[in-house]
């Protein structure tokens, strides 16, 4: 039997707010033993970054507080330690030295005045008592054994100036610095390419192995927890509903929230003619209680499957037309400023020589790592960055050539869906006015109570309240705000929508909502899609054709079931084989690897 690491007796935490106490973790329990992996999975707002706060004392207060419970660490010495009841002394002694945590944002946890390097050697000198020489020589190897790329040119780079991927294996670096027993990595592949992840994953499962730690892995992607975690623990509201071993949770899910997770994730296999989502497996009644739909994942997605007959006589159709868009050798290049008065001294080829064609109706998905060049052909196609070299026809019109009211006119027929939501939105302006806003530059409808009117049946249509009009965007989930981006990308009623990575940052059942909400649109109002994303499972989910893209050119192109089942070059099959798919057969390897057997 492994060895107890840390374990949570009825921990509670709330948080006091405006008048009113909520339960962000709410008497949960749960153990962590030695070489073990736990993966702790759930919505935004399940509490699950709370529990791992919580473990680090680091809970804001006010307005936070434990209110209740135990966590108790088991030191090497075998003393049990609850860090419930240290002084922030000893808790300080602890944090780092003993239980390290890398968080959900590299970016903001990372200092951006100090170097890479300073920060890691600051946390080796404060808890190993070595002098700066040593320090420095061990950051550097604990840059290599994180496969960082020159380390010590990393050394002296500060964080802005390196990916995010980057940024996120200096965070082990600095966690891994101590030789923790415990690593919490809270979320810390969410918003990296699935090739990044893959390199990350296998990074904390060899140092894991190495140093036989145990690890908390939190994360919304149960891919993921299926090529990593030993056990699953699954939190709604607060709440354990369900935990276990990784083999029994994904074989036979009990609870109606765990089978929605595990629904909701875009199948890679076979096509749905739309996602399920967490409330088709449950409902909850008046008093907050969970309803069970008495219904098994197989049983609801048998009859979603569409056959290839039924999507051959759809794409023939789709084809059949003529493309609304055609993109001939676009190049969009930046230019590289050198020395004190900015003279050139070459250019970054963002999108080098691209062409491709759209299709009214289509849905054209754009995928590939970071830096391939997908976003700055969405942003070109728009004018919001302005074409090098090259042609972009839409309906006949050269798009580079348009006049400003030309262009207006574009503009207000195509339009683009941002990544981030949140910083689209202007946080002193009501939800309400915002989608409002393109409507009154466009002069669509009579006057503003006619508007007012419309911006509530759009709201309505991406699933929010209208009375919602009044509230700001601080007041919103992250799934609900890209909700409101696609609502005022429909005020003006557009006919092609650009969406840049419209679902990456989102939990797996809000992106389901979102994603089956796109494909409703598309319907109801014929639209044509440019989907950008990342994440190929989406894409594929999403797309009628793809193109695969690196390093500003395309790849590969065709259609996304056969660029998928027969991928033609090297780079597509390695995109394709980072994909955390959650397979049976690997859960099973992974398990047997650990000396657990599976029945």
């Amino acid at each position: 039997m492994s060895k107890s690491l840390l374990e949570f007796k009825n921990l509670v935490t709330v948080f006091h707010t405006e008048g009113t106490t909520v339960k962000a973790v709410n008497d949960i329990s749960f153990t962590l033993n030695k070489g073990e992996t736990v993966g702790i999975v759930g919505e935004s707002g399940s509490g699950k970054s709370v529990t791992s706060l919580s473990a680090m004392r680091l809970i804001p207060n006010p307005p936070g507080i434990i209110s209740g419970g135990e966590i108790i660490f088991h030191k090497n010495s075998g003393e049990e330690v609850n860090l419930l009841e240290c002084s922030e002394e000893e808790m300080r002694s602890y944090r780092g030295n003993d239980i390290a945590m890398i968080f959900q944002e590299p970016m903001t946890s990372l200092n951006p005045v100090f170097t890479c390097g300073d920060q890691v050697l600051e946390a080796i000198m404060l808890h190993q008592n070595l002098n700066k020489e040593d320090a420095k020589k061990l950051t550097i190897e604990l840059f290599e054994k994180v496969q960082l790329p020159d380390p010590e040119r990393i050394y002296s780079t500060y964080p802005h100036q390196i990916s995010g991927g980057q940024k996120q294996r200096v965070m082990i670096a600095m966690a891994m610095s101590c030789e923790p027993s415990v690593l919490i990595a809270d979320e810390p592949t969410t918003a990296l390419d699935v090739t990044v992840q893959k390199t990350i994953l296998l990074l904390m499962q060899k140092l894991q192995k190495e140093k036989d730690m145990g690890i908390m892995f939190i994360t919304h992607d149960l891919g993921v927890i299926a090529e990593l975690a030993d056990k699953v623990v699954v939190m709604y509201k607060g709440k354990i509903v369900e935990q276990g071993n990784v083999w029994e949770i994904f074989t036979n899910p009990q609870h109606p929230y765990t089978k929605g997770l595990l629904a909701c994730r875009p199948p890679l296999e076979k096509r749905y003619s739309f996602l399920p989502t967490v409330g088709d497996f449950m409902k909850i009644d008046e008093k907050g209680n969970i309803i069970d739909n008495n219904i098994s994942v197989a049983d609801f997605t048998k009859n979603l499957v569409i056959s290839d007959s039924e999507r051959q006589k759809k794409q023939k159709e789709l084809f059949s037309k003529k493309a609304v868009l055609q993109l001939k050798s676009l190049k969009t290049y930046f230019p590289i400023k050198n020395g004190f008065f900015g003279g050139t001294s070459g250019y970054v080829k963002a999108v080098n020589n691209v062409t491709f064609d759209v299709y009214p109706g289509e849905t054209l998905g754009l995928v590939g790592e970071s830096g391939c060049g997908k976003t700055t052909i969405g942003r070109t196609i728009l004018r919001l960055e302005e074409p090098t070299e090259g042609e972009m026809i839409y309906k006949g019109q050269d798009i580079a050539k348009m006049t400003a009211d030309e262009l207006r006119a574009f503009r207000k027929e195509v339009q683009i869906i941002f990544q981030d939501p949140y910083s689209s939105l202007n946080p002193r302006m009501t939800i309400g006015n915002a989608i409002m806003e393109p409507m009154q530059v466009h002069n669509i409808l009579d006057n503003d109570d006619q508007r007012k009117e419309k911006v509530k049946e759009l709201l309505t249509k991406v699933s929010l309240d209208p009375a919602h009009f009044y509230r700001y965007p601080h007041e919103f989930s992250g799934g609900q705000r890209q909700r409101i981006g696609i609502a005022r990308a429909l005020a003006v009623n557009p006919k092609f929508i650009i969406c840049d990575e419209s679902v990456s940052a989102l939990d797996v059942s809000v992106q389901a909502q979102v994603l089956n909400l796109l494909n409703d649109l598309k319907e109801e109002f014929g639209l044509t899609y440019i989907f950008i994303s990342h994440d190929l499972s989406v894409v594929k989910y999403m797309s009628d054709r793809m193109v695969v893209m690196q390093e500003g050119e395309i790849e590969e192109m065709g259609d996304a079931d056969q660029i998928y089942n027969s991928p033609k070059t090297d780079y597509t099959k390695k995109l394709i084989d980072a994909i955390p798919e959650g397979k049976l057969e690997d859960i099973k390897g992974h398990l047997e690897k650990k000396g657990i057997s599976v029945s």
